[in-house]
Formats: structure tokens, C-alpha cells, sequence
């Protein structure tokens, strides 16, 4: 499977409940990125239950111009989270379903200040 084929997915819950539509996948990478890093691995899936676009770069914390654009896309987005690949049960077709006890987070990415 590819990455991509997950994006517009349907999610549920483990009791088939309709969470919303997967509009973007989170990856890490461990180890030194200066040096060898290790393949990226999923960490999770953005779900959104209002809509099926993405957030265009706008769930970065730091991201506030044009204005008008970022209150948009965040007054669309809201109530969006991001689901842990770990607690993704299984993917069918486009059906992903989560398991019992899953958690959602919250999909704002927060910038190292290390970097500001």
C-alpha cells in the first residue's frame, strides 16, 4: 500500500461510529538527521470530520498570514485530530478503523524554538 491511497479514507471508530476523512499522514524520523537518519516510519493519520482537504500548511503553530486564510482553514478544520498509527485496528479498502480505546491528539505541528 501506499501512503497516498490512505488520504480521503473514511475512519471509524471501533464501534463503526464515522470520525471523518483522512487529510494527511504524519511521519518520524529517529535517529541523527544530520547524520544516517533512519527511514521514516507512520507515526499517524490527520482526521478531520468536517472535510476532506488538507490544512495547507496552516495546522503549523506558527502560521498566522494572510490572516483571513488561517481563520478559514482553522474554523473548517476544527475538531480535527491526529490518530497514533498504533492505534489504527485495520485498513479496508477505504475504510481505516480504529481500535477500541483510541485517543485522538491534537494535529497542530509546534515549531523547535531552536529554529525560530
Amino acid at each position: 500500500m501506499q501512503l497516498s491511497e490512505l488520504l480521503g479514507s473514511t475512519v471509524r471508530a471501533a464501534d463503526g461510529a464515522r470520525l471523518g476523512t483522512v487529510i494527511d499522514v504524519r511521519l518520524c524520523i529517529g535517529g541523527d538527521p544530520n547524520d544516517h537518519p533512519a527511514m521514516p516510519e507512520v507515526f499517524g493519520l490527520i482526521v478531520s470530520p468536517r472535510t476532506s482537504s488538507s490544512f495547507l500548511g496552516y495546522e503549523r503553530s506558527n502560521v498566522q498570514q494572510p490572516s483571513l486564510l488561517a481563520a478559514l482553514l482553522r474554523f473548517r478544520h476544527r475538531g480535527t485530530f491526529l490518530s497514533l498509527w498504533s492505534d489504527v485496528d485495520r485498513i479496508e479498502g477505504k475504510e481505516v478503523r480504529l481500535r477500541g480505546g483510541a485517543v485522538g491528539y491534537s494535529p497542530v505541528l509546534r515549531s523547535d524554538p531552536r529554529f525560530s
